[in-house]
C-alpha cells in the first residue's frame, strides 16, 4: 500500500508538471538589458576581450544582429524594447520633428518628450508594470516618456552634455542598478551607455581610440559579473548586452565627391521640409505638387537611393508610418548627406541600409536561463522583444517578433536536449503504476 501511494505521488507531480510551462514552476528571474551603443559586430575581433570572450563560453553569442531600418539611436533601441518595426512605433528618426512647424530637437532633447515616443505602442517597462513587476529605465532611450498616464517605475535621464567614456562613472552606474536588483526587488533594468558610438563619430571606427574604449567596455563587463556574485545575483539575474547599430568610415574629399543634394535640386524652391545633413540617411517634404520633381531630380544624385514612402521596400518595414515624409533618401555605404553646402565633420556614421555588414551588431547573453557555450545564428533585432518577455514570465504586448527565433538559446526551450519530455515519462509512470497496483 505505501508503495502505491508514494508512485501515485510521483505520476500526480508528473502530471501537475504536464500542465503548465516548467518555466512557471520555477521562480521568476530578473532581467538587465545592456546597450552599449555604436558596437559593431566585430569591433571585438582586433581587441583583446578576455571577458567578452568569457561570456561566449558561459553563455549565449549571436554571429551578429541587424537593427531595424532605420540604423539610428533612438529608432533601433524603441525597436528592442517594444519588439515593433519602426512604421509601427513611430519613432522615425533620432531628431524630433515637425514638417508643419520645422521643428527639430537632437536626440537628447526628445528623450522627456512623451509626444515623440507615445504612439500606442508600449514598451516592455510598461507591460512588465501592468503584470505586477517592478522596472527602471537607466539612460535607456523612450524610458523617460509619459505613456497614455503610465511612467516607468524609476529613470535616469541622460543629461544633454553627459560624458560618455567616464569608466569609474560606468562602474557606479552598475552598482546602482545591482542595488535596485538586490535591495528593491526590481525585475527589469534597462541600462544604456554611450560608447562606443561617440568615439566611433569622432575618430572613426578604425581609429585607436575605438579599441581602447572597447577595452574599456570589456573591463566593464568584467566588473558586471564581479558586481552580480557580490550582490548574490547569479542564479536569479539574466543579462543581455546588445547594442543598436553599427558604424561605417565616412568616405571624405579629395578620396571622394562628397554628396551635397542643393547641386541635384533647388531645396529651397522644391522643398518645405527636410533632415538632410544626417549621416546616411534623409527625409524630404516637396512642396506642394513637386513630389515627382523632387524625386526625378535626386534619383539622378549619385552615391544614394530615393524612395517615395509608398514605394519603400517592404523589408524596410517603414512605408506605413504617418510621421515619415514622403521623400526617403539613403546614402551608399560611407556616403553621408550633405544638403547644401558640405557641414558633416564626423569620421564615421550609421543610418545607412541595415544589409550592410557594418551596420550589424552584437547580441550576448547570460544567466540562470541562458544555455552555455552556445553560438546563435544571426537574427533581426525585433526578436529580443519575445525573448525578453519570455524570460519575465510575461505576457507580451502586440509585437512584430517571434519567440521560435531565439527560444534555442533558453535552458528549458521546446526543442532542447535538457530536458526530458513528460510525453515520454508519463506513460512510462502510468504504467508502472497500475503494475504496483
Amino acid at each position: 500500500m505505501k508503495m502505491r501511494l508514494e508512485v501515485l505521488l510521483v505520476v500526480t507531480a508528473v502530471m501537475c508538471a504536464a500542465g503548465k510551462p516548467l518555466s512557471k514552476a520555477a521562480a521568476r528571474n530578473k532581467l538587465l538589458l545592456i546597450s552599449f551603443d555604436g558596437f559593431r559586430w566585430d569591433y571585438d575581433q582586433d581587441v583583446d576581450t578576455p571577458n567578452l570572450d568569457q561570456l561566449a563560453v558561459d553563455g549565449v553569442k549571436a554571429k551578429y544582429i541587424t537593427p531595424p531600418m532605420l540604423t539610428m539611436t533612438s529608432p533601433s533601441h524603441f525597436t528592442t524594447i517594444t519588439g515593433r518595426w519602426v512604421e509601427d512605433h513611430e519613432v522615425v528618426h533620432n531628431m524630433m520633428f515637425n514638417t508643419s512647424t520645422n521643428l527639430k530637437l537632437p536626440h537628447k532633447l526628445t528623450l522627456t518628450k512623451s509626444q515623440w515616443w507615445d504612439n500606442g505602442v508600449l514598451p516592455l517597462w510598461i507591460t512588465a508594470q501592468n503584470q505586477g513587476l517592478k522596472t527602471a529605465s537607466f539612460y535607456f532611450p523612450g524610458g523617460a516618456a509619459n505613456y497614455s498616464g503610465q511612467v516607468v517605475n524609476r529613470v535616469m535621464v541622460e543629461p544633454f552634455n553627459h560624458p560618455n567614456a567616464n569608466e569609474t562613472e560606468w562602474r557606479q552606474n552598475i552598482d546602482m542598478v545591482m542595488r535596485w536588483f538586490s535591495e528593491e526587488d526590481f525585475h527589469l533594468v534597462t541600462l544604456y551607455y554611450g560608447e562606443p558610438d561617440n568615439v566611433g563619430h569622432t575618430k572613426g571606427p578604425d581609429h585607436p581610440d575605438r579599441k581602447t574604449i572597447i577595452q574599456q567596455i570589456d573591463r566593464t563587463i568584467g566588473y558586471l559579473r564581479k558586481a552580480i556574485d557580490q550582490h548574490n545575483l547569479a542564479d536569479s539575474l539574466n543579462v543581455i548586452i546588445s547594442s543598436d547599430h553599427g558604424m561605417t568610415t565616412i568616405k571624405k574629399r579629395p578620396l571622394v565627391d562628397e554628396i551635397i543634394l542643393n547641386k541635384y535640386l533647388n531645396l529651397l524652391k522644391l522643398a518645405s521640409f527636410e533632415i538632410l545633413d544626417y549621416g546616411g540617411f534623409g527625409i524630404l517634404t516637396p512642396q506642394p505638387g513637386k513630389e515627382q520633381e523632387v524625386f526625378d531630380a535626386l534619383s539622378n544624385a549619385p552615391n544614394l537611393t530615393v524612395y517615395k514612402k509608398n514605394e519603400i521596400p517592404e523589408s524596410f518595414h517603414l512605408a506605413k508610418s504617418e510621421r515619415l515624409p514622403p521623400i526617403v533618401v539613403v546614402g551608399d555605404l560611407g556616403f553621408n548627406l550633405n544638403s547644401r553646402f558640405i557641414v558633416y565633420v564626423n569620421k564615421g556614421d550609421h543610418g545607412f541600409h541595415n544589409g550592410e555588414m557594418d551596420m550589424k551588431t552584437i547580441f550576448r547573453a547570460f544567466g540562470p536561463d541562458f544555455r552555455r557555450n552556445f553560438l546563435s545564428e544571426p537574427f533581426d533585432s525585433i526578436h529580443i522583444y519575445p525573448l525578453m518577455c519570455k524570460l519575465l514570465q510575461i505576457e507580451p504586448a502586440p509585437h512584430n517578433g517571434s519567440l521560435t527565433v531565439t527560444e534555442e538559446m533558453l535552458q528549458l526551450h521546446s526543442g532542447g536536449s535538457q530536458r526530458a519530455p513528460v510525453s515520454v515519462a508519463l506513460p512510462l509512470l502510468m504504467l508502472l503504476t497500475f503494475s504496483a497496483l
